[in-house]
């Protein structure tokens, strides 16, 4: 019998190892799997790679993780957010690696890994710093940058609802990069508020099929994630 839901937040994230890559679902606090971020915190993995829209607010989630000296890089779109004051101050200090990536290119960077492909030419950010040591091509009379697809080892997302095989339904906005994430990631481990039946879920509110989530743990009532 498929049962993807285990028993608590820490059993869900104990092989994240050192070094891991981590993609971490949600747009500043929407979607934001906060408790998981918080067991991989007590779980102790180091030099982390976490990609993400933006690098964490307050000191919650991304945030602690920082500032605990677990992150080596960011990789996101947004990393000086609204109070993103501890990635900020590592940043200024060298205390942490920083790959800025404009949004839509993340998404397809992730949606490239997800799908198989080799890479992508996108006319975003050529001519840009970001555009450095990329291989750039004409494309009818209009200049592209190649960008390669962005996989991991782990994805942590939010979702509302789930059923046991782990078919996956999200809270209006907070699907933002969820979806794709889920199909980029070795091990897609996912933070849902409501457990449900088999059935209950109309296949047609279904976004995340089940194929591409390894576990599941239920938070009835979280303390930070919306």
């Amino acid at each position: 019998m498929i049962n993807k839901f285990i028993g608590g937040l820490h059993e869900a994230v104990a092989d994240v190892h050192d070094g891991a890559i981590v993609l971490v679902g949600g747009f500043g606090g929407a979607g934001h799997p906060t408790e998981l971020l918080h067991a991989l915190l007590d779980q102790g993995a180091r030099d982390l790679t976490m990609v993400s829209n933006n690098a964490g607010n307050h000191e919650v989630g991304l945030a602690a993780l920082i500032k605990a000296e677990r992150v080596k890089k960011m990789i996101c779109s947004f990393p000086k957010s609204s109070h993103s004051h501890v990635f900020n101050q590592f940043y200024s200090e060298g205390r942490i690696e920083l790959e800025c990536v404009p949004q839509g290119t993340i998404a397809e960077r992730l949606h490239a890994a997800a799908a198989g492909l080799g890479g992508f030419y996108t006319r975003t950010s050529y001519g840009t710093d970001l555009a450095k040591g990329k291989e750039t091509r004409e494309i009818n009379g209009k200049q592209y940058v190649f960008e390669y697809p962005l996989h991991a080892d782990f994805a942590f997302v939010l979702a509302q609802k789930a059923d046991r095989w782990g078919n996956l339904v999200y809270n209006k906005t907070a699907r933002n990069f969820g979806p794709v994430m889920c199909q980029a990631a070795k091990t897609t481990i996912v933070q849902v508020k409501h457990k449900v039946e088999l059935g209950d879920l109309d296949p047609e509110t279904v976004v995340t099929p089940g194929i591409f989530v390894d576990r599941v743990v239920e938070v009835s009532n979280p303390q930070f994630s919306s």
